[in-house]
């Protein structure tokens, strides 16, 4: 080695001649692909655009997510209460760079601009490569561990507020062509002031034409939809809707509709709420490939009405159409929006009017806020916002032909 060769190795710099593709031996410093020679990074810029994440003091863990853990913390430029997300890297993947689910994530929140979608400030970095921190706005409850704790459940005025702000943010979702495909009461977020934002979009995508599959097992088995239980290829936003029906079916009946232990525990328990789908209803059912596996067993009944005695027929309407068996016939965000159940006694109440209650995630032995076990009771939730003024006739016709063997 040449004189001039040591002194640019043991000095970080590089000859005119040395590889711009070669390893970087110098820190705090770029090479120019133009001039092949090292520039100083100032100090202020060695972060490229993003902030350090030591701007930030954690205050304490308040929940964990699909891809990644949430603490509340408070910026300490303006003492703005935020929540941050460090993103989960797996060691075994971040070899081959940033995990596709994080960058997903990223960009779809980005993109995001809705008063009930959760909303992304900004990504900040630590001191190694796979410290990425989300900085996002800091909600006061998140449905499900609201619901563990609370001592009565909420109204079913304070239900339709919250069904109505989740319909909301669904339908600003899809109309973005963004499936979230992880709806379930720990991914709704409540503020102070009654606003209900759709959170953690680990698993979220965007529709498109293509005809490569999506995963079909990612969805949280309680909100799973028939399609994807068994074996669609295909996800649509019909996904989303059947869970959003599992979350409405929750509120209403102060506990999980569906909770199901297995995939076939779960299969079960949809038949005996809605009976055993046919061609009938479902054109194509019996060419899904779970279902070249083993047989379905014979129930005959939907058993909704049953379920829900004491709900009015707009609202058991409102819940046919979200639990329809074949995902083209689900009800869209918009249309759920325009029911009638919506604006009959009692009236979704006013967010800003919705009680107030402890902050169970900031405490320290705060409970979780995953799915609970299937012995689990749970009380229900509620919010409110503006109401449609006209109904949807599609919610009269199209579910006669799936509940037309109703157990009266």
């Amino acid at each position: 080695m040449t004189k001039e060769k040591r002194k640019a190795a043991e000095g970080g710099k590089q000859t005119g001649t040395s590889d711009p593709c070669g390893p970087i031996t110098r820190k705090g410093a770029l090479m120019s692909f133009l001039t092949k020679q090292f520039n100083d990074i100032p100090s202020k810029d060695i972060f490229g655009k993003c902030r350090y994440v030591s701007a930030f003091q954690k205050c304490n863990r308040v929940g964990e997510g699909t891809y990644g853990i949430v603490f509340r913390a408070r910026d300490t430029t303006n003492n703005e209460i935020v929540a941050l997300k460090k993103v989960r890297i797996d060691q075994e993947i971040f070899k081959d760079g940033f995990p596709v689910s994080g960058l997903r994530e990223i960009q779809i929140l980005k993109s995001c601009n809705h008063e009930n979608v959760v909303q992304l400030k900004e990504v900040v970095v630590g001191n190694s490569l796979e410290s990425i921190f989300l900085v996002m706005e800091f909600c006061e409850q998140d449905l499900a561990s609201l619901l563990d704790n609370m001592e009565s459940p909420f109204t079913e005025s304070q239900v339709k507020c919250i069904v109505i702000q989740l319909l909301k943010g669904l339908r600003y979702l899809h109309a973005n062509f963004i499936i979230h495909r992880d709806l379930k009461v720990s991914n709704l977020l409540l503020t102070d002031k009654g606003c209900l934002k759709i959170a953690d979009f680990g698993l979220a995508r965007y529709q498109s034409d293509s005809t490569k599959p999506m995963t079909p097992g990612l969805v949280t088995l309680w909100y799973r939809s028939p399609e994807l239980l068994f074996g669609a290829k295909e996800q649509t936003t019909a996904v989303d809707m059947w869970a959003a029906g599992c979350i409405l079916g929750e509120l209403l009946a102060h506990k999980p509709l569906l909770p199901g232990v297995s995939e076939i525990s779960q299969i079960e328990l949809i038949i005996d709420l809605l009976g055993t789908p046919s061609e009938t209803i479902w054109p194509d059912f019996s060419r899904l490939p779970a279902l070249q596996n083993f047989t379905l067993k014979a129930q005959p009944y939907n058993n909704l009405k049953p379920k829900f005695a004491w709900l009015s027929s707009a609202g058991l309407r409102l819940l046919n159409f979200l639990f329809m068996y074949d995902p083209k016939k689900r009800a869209s965000a918009e249309e759920c929006l325009q029911s009638s159940y919506f604006k009959e006694a009692p009236l979704p109440c006013d967010p800003k009017l919705m009680p107030t209650f402890p902050h169970h995630r900031d405490l320290k032995n705060a409970p979780s806020v995953e799915a609970p076990s299937s012995s689990s009771n749970r009380l229900p939730a509620g919010f409110s916002i503006c109401h449609s003024n006209y109904d949807n006739p599609r919610i009269d016709t199209v579910i006669s032909g799936q509940i037309s063997h109703v157990n009266s």
